[in-house]
């Protein structure tokens, strides 16, 4: 079954391991892949989707648009070894009805994962404490302002703004500690939300009751900075934003306000112009950590989409339905 890798090789090569390559060769892949280091212009894309059966795409691929398609009529499917299938979905991709998966839920749980970490150090104040241990010595058993404000787990509330791959996970995550979770996206049922473990709650009500407010939601046009000044001034004193979905959702201006006035903390892994300028407000406040978009796969994680993009082929090998199969019809709501 003639398959085509049509991102570039670097790409290839961070995504596949050699013996993930080898795997898909010896279940009957016939693979055709990419030479070349970098994306593939339109010309090379033409050339290398030339009757391919099973199309494998990931980061700098081309929109698969029908001149695209038309050189592979029997096409069976598409497997998206990256995130989102916005940069590749294209109406006549949709109307065509070939099936289409992505790596999209194994990046949310690693997101997943990153927002327990960051979590659970906001609650420790471990920027702050860091800080103070190299500058003050060895707290032992003291006590002081910083220290009476760390609190743990037990107890506290933890809001998740957006149920998608990433947020699903991090709740499932949370069932294994004594915490209140709440979740804000208005695509669930308070059913749904409670199979997970999480009180479905308005926005404004989320922000008011968090100790730690996590954002995982789509960047949408109407999540465009949903986290204007007016919404941030409801979190409670003490409370950490966490923004680990992208910049354009919080008002960034309003929220170095906020944080100058001390009354809150953020970790922001994603900001509205990555990287940010010289003099970006974000990039001088003490009571900020920025972990410089890593939340996702960076590195060794990456091989994780390359196995489950395998197994996917598998799948379609043996026409059996995709683990992961992207509901086009609903990509206006996909992050």
């Amino acid at each position: 079954m003639l398959t085509v890798m049509l991102q570039g090789r670097r790409v290839t090569d961070r995504v596949f391991s050699p013996a993930q390559l080898e795997r898909l060769k010896a279940s009957g892949a016939e693979l055709r892949i990419n030479p070349s280091d970098a994306n593939p212009t339109p010309e090379e894309a033409l050339r290398l989707i030339e009757g391919a059966e099973v199309l494998i795409t990931s980061w700098g691929c081309p929109p698969l648009t029908a001149e695209l398609l038309d050189r592979a009529p029997r096409l069976r499917a598409v497997l998206h070894a990256a995130g989102s299938v916005k940069p590749i979905a294209t109406p006549e991709l949709r109307s065509r009805g070939i099936p289409v998966t992505s790596g999209a839920a194994i990046l949310g749980r690693g997101v997943g994962e990153f927002a327990l970490c960051t979590t659970m150090m906001s609650l420790k104040k471990i920027a702050l404490v860091s800080e103070a241990a190299r500058r003050e010595g060895w707290w032992a058993f003291r006590s002081d302002p910083l220290r009476n404000s760390i609190r743990e787990m037990y107890g506290s509330t933890i809001g998740c703004i957006g149920g998608g791959n990433a947020g699903r996970h991090f709740l499932k995550l949370l069932r294994s500690f004594s915490v209140t979770a709440l979740l804000a996206d208005p695509t669930y049922t308070p059913e749904q939300a409670r199979e997970l473990g999480a009180e479905l709650v308005p926005l404004e009500e989320l922000l008011r009751r968090s100790d730690v407010v996590v954002v995982l939601a789509p960047e949408l046009p109407s999540t465009y900075r949903m986290l204007d000044g007016a919404r941030i001034g409801l979190m409670r004193d003490g409370a950490t934003l966490i923004n680990l979905a992208r910049g354009s959702l919080i008002d960034e201006q309003a929220l170095a306000e906020h944080l100058r006035a001390g009354r809150i903390h953020a970790v922001l892994d994603v900001l509205e112009q990555e990287p940010p300028g010289d003099g970006h407000p974000l990039r001088e406040l003490p009571n900020v950590v920025l972990t410089g978009h890593i939340a996702g796969a960076v590195n060794n994680g990456l091989l994780e989409i390359g196995e489950f993009m395998a197994d996917e082929w598998l799948r379609v090998r043996d026409g059996v339905p995709l683990a992961a199969a992207v509901p086009l019809e609903r990509l206006d709501w996909l992050a």
